[in-house]
């Protein structure tokens, strides 16, 4: 239990100064504040996470491996003895359809990612949650919601008081979302004196208070409209704590007593994301109050699906390099990036966002050091308990699909199959149901003896050596795609994964990105806007320096996947598409399900087109990047840098041809969806 408190003190203005600081003010990650609709009792969570630890136990599950026999576990989970446990626990059950919709954020993040509640404040009209990975300084998701019940009034500690929930649902349609964004800091008073000299309408009246060492401010975020010139949005807050009890990260919350399974693995924050009227006005004001800068600018054109356009800023602090040794940085939190989107169109996910729940944050994400580990679990617990997280549908042709362009070369691009012969040959595959039909998606448990098999009627009397190059290139069908970003450098056995998983992989140099989103959560109805889930793992390239030594490497390595922000984008627009479908179909109507189809289909062509511009793009990118980073050397001499310069800019010009190619590809597929409303 943390020690009593002094009374609390407000203070309106520090030290009673107005100018604003020009040293920016040291930030990080510190948690994210969730509004829930309603919490179950701290029982109801223990007795959850008991049985979750005491299934591992009866059947001991070891991550490293990627693999449970799902059915084998599904029976092990209700053959478990319930006693002792809370009533609603004992029915916890994947004889229940599995939907993302109005589930307990807490007891899926408890399932699906083996976190554990760590930390609780039983305030006067709330009750507040702490929910931590195994690493209780990583990650830290506090939910809040008011009790059926209280005593009335005020509760002593802001952060907690009932009035902040019913501020926020009242600027969100009364739904559920991630409130708030928090962040450790050097020293309060200069932040408020920054937003105090700059930006005075987005503080509130209760300025920085004071918990004993403890300081604490809280600002509204956004402006509704232009910047200074608009009233704050009551609604989503930032909020800066200096000097918080450690290991917890507010004043108020008492330590809870806590047992991770083992399966688990320690989540930290990259970054968190927010859809907003004004970007630029957002922007702003984080510079001049945090120093923070623009980083990575996804311009119009760049993010777009169909009709639905957006632009995109990822700004941030300068934290100081990172030493390229040991975990490469997962755990450091000191790099704070906060991508900021904005719609340009009056169609598609941000605008429907903003339109339907106003202004606030989209998704948060949390970066973990082997993701397909962490993802595996997650998904095999879903199917095992019936309880935990799902994740965003990918298309496999974002993966590989078969094609008979494949089947014209062998893996090592020698001439294998003329036109007619591979023509002959996808049929086949076809017919025997090696691929589907159209699509070419390859079953992705398919192993080379069955696939021989299969392709018996074809292959009888063809070269043996012919045989075996399309019985490769099938095999890698699955994941052609990925395998021409990373070459050897992953097992077949990971790519397949990846793909079962829909896990996202982006390229920026030598660094790697896997990404994944999660379905949306807090969502009360079937295509409710809400908030979702981001988990990412950054492979930083292990370059060693002159001396031997690894080199320090920017944080954030791997950068923010430009081609998987579009397929993000894309993915979003298609679920929506498909909802539509299955809403069309379950009242008969035919034609609106059609139209819906062929809107999903219209969204994959995008995607199947995009992806190679995307990646010249990115490829360009990180080569300019390199070059002006060589440039900044002070060992650099003056002939060396002005041939780095002319290559970066020969790069840059790249660059530019990318985003022209991209933006026709957008105002082709803009045109098609518009036809395609236009006639539904």
């Amino acid at each position: 239990l943390m020690p009593p408190l002094p009374p609390q003190s407000t203070t309106e203005s520090p030290n009673g100064e107005m100018d604003i600081s020009t040293k920016p003010p040291t930030v990080s990650f510190s948690h994210i504040h969730i509004y829930a609709t309603s919490l179950r009792p701290v029982t109801f969570y223990k007795s959850l996470e008991k049985r979750c630890n005491d299934f591992t136990s009866v059947k001991p599950y070891d991550p490293s491996t990627r693999s449970m026999p799902v059915e084998e576990f599904q029976a092990a989970w209700k053959a478990m003895d319930v006693e002792g446990y809370e009533a609603d626990v004992k029915n916890i059950s994947s004889d229940v359809p599995y939907v993302s919709q109005g589930r307990d954020l807490v007891s899926q993040l408890i399932v699906g990612l083996g976190f554990r509640v760590t930390g609780m404040c039983d305030g006067v009209n709330t009750l507040s949650y702490l929910v931590t990975s195994p690493d209780p300084n990583g990650v830290q998701f506090v939910v809040s919601a008011k009790k059926e019940s209280s005593s009335g009034g005020a509760d002593d500690f802001t952060h907690f008081d009932a009035s902040r929930l019913d501020a926020f649902f009242d600027c969100h349609s009364q739904r559920q979302g991630i409130s708030l964004l928090a962040f450790k800091a050097d020293d309060v008073d200069t932040i408020f004196k920054n937003y105090k000299a700059k930006h005075s309408a987005l503080l509130p009246p209760s300025g920085v208070r004071t918990y004993g060492g403890c300081k604490v401010l809280e600002v509204y975020a956004y402006y509704e409209g232009d910047v200074s010139t608009s009233p704050a949005d009551k609604g989503t807050m930032l909020r800066f704590v200096e000097a918080a009890p450690a290991p917890m990260p507010l004043p108020g919350f008492v330590s809870v007593d806590a047992s991770f399974d083992g399966t688990s693995l320690p989540a930290y924050c990259d970054h968190w994301v927010s859809n907003v009227i004004s970007r630029t006005g957002f922007l702003s004001t984080l510079e001049d109050t945090l120093g923070f800068t623009p980083k990575v600018d996804f311009n119009a054109g760049v993010v777009a699906a169909g009709e639905a356009q957006i632009e995109s800023t990822v700004t941030g602090n300068d934290a100081p390099p990172l030493s390229n040794s040991g975990d490469f940085g997962l755990s450091d939190q000191s790099q704070v990036y906060l991508p900021i989107n904005n719609a340009l169109s009056p169609v598609g996910h941000v605008h429907g966002f903003i339109k339907e729940i106003g202004q606030g944050v989209q998704h948060v994400a949390s970066r973990v050091g082997d993701l397909i580990t962490l993802i595996q679990r997650a998904n095999d617990y879903r199917k095992v308990t019936g309880e935990g997280l799902s994740f965003l549908g990918i298309p496999r042709s974002y993966y590989g699909v078969l094609s008979e362009q494949l089947l014209h070369t062998t893996l090592a691009g020698e001439p294998l199959l003329d036109a007619v012969a591979a023509a002959e040959c996808f049929q086949h595959c076809e017919q025997a149901g090696i691929c589907t039909v159209a699509t070419g998606e390859t079953d992705l448990d398919l192993t080379r003896d069955t696939l021989r098999a299969k392709l018996e009627g074809w292959s009888a009397g063809k070269d043996v050596g012919v045989v075996d190059a399309v019985v490769e290139v099938i095999m890698r069908s699955r994941y052609v795609n990925l395998y021409g970003l990373l070459r050897e450098h992953m097992s077949e056995a990971s790519y397949v994964l990846i793909v079962k998983n829909k896990i996202l992989v982006d390229v920026q140099g030598d660094d790697l990105l896997f990404q994944i989103f999660t379905s949306n959560v807090l969502q009360d109805n079937t295509g409710d806007e809400s908030p979702f889930l981001e988990f990412i793992q950054r492979v930083c390239s292990e370059c060693m320096g002159p001396d031997g030594c690894p080199v320090e490497v920017k944080p954030g390595c791997g950068g923010f996947g430009i081609r998987n922000f579009l397929t993000l984008f894309l993915s979003i627009e298609v679920s929506k598409a498909m909802l539509d479908k299955s809403a069309a179909l379950s009242r008969g109507d035919e034609v609106a399900a059609a139209s819906a189809a062929r809107r999903v289909g219209i969204f994959k062509e995008q995607l199947d087109e995009s992806n190679p511009i995307l990646t010249a793009i990115s490829d360009a990118m990180t080569a300019e990047g390199k070059c002006l980073d060589k440039m900044k050397r002070p060992t650099t001499s003056d002939d060396e840098k002005a041939r780095l310069q002319r290559e970066a800019d020969a790069f840059a010009e790249q660059k530019k041809v990318g985003n022209e190619k991209l933006m026709v590809c957008s105002l082709k597929y803009r045109d098609i969806m518009r036809k395609e409303r236009e006639v539904a």
